[in-house]
């Protein structure tokens, strides 16, 4: 019997510290590590990969000085509520982020 490598998937926990990251974002631009994906429903049906929907939530990781007359608002550690297709995927030490403007964030949790 013969396992492929792609036929398990494993659930890794994500880390709950924050990872410090060398990276600061320009102007008023904001670093986020997105959630993971929901593995299944509220009534405990298994959600397949294909149907997944993008998180819309995360944690903010490095924050940018804003403008002169316009500080960004949000602070690093904060979990944010944001766009279903806000920012742009970029990946960093091999995790992935999104970088986006401190306008796409819609709130905070």
């Amino acid at each position: 019997m013969e396992l492929y490598r792609n036929e398990f998937k494993l659930k890794i926990k994500p880390n709950t510290k924050m990872s410090k990251v060398n990276f600061k974002p320009n102007e008023d631009r904001v670093l986020v590590e997105a959630a993971a994906a929901e593995e299944k429903t509220a009534s405990g049906i298994i959600i397949p990969d294909t149907a997944k929907e993008k998180p819309q939530q995360g944690k903010v990781v490095a924050v940018g000085p804003g403008f002169k007359d316009k500080p960004v608002t949000v602070k690093e550690g904060e979990t944010v509520l944001y766009g279903k297709y806000s920012g742009t995927e970029i990946t960093i030490d091999g995790t992935e982020y999104l970088i986006m403007r401190n306008s796409d964030i819609l709130g905070t949790l």
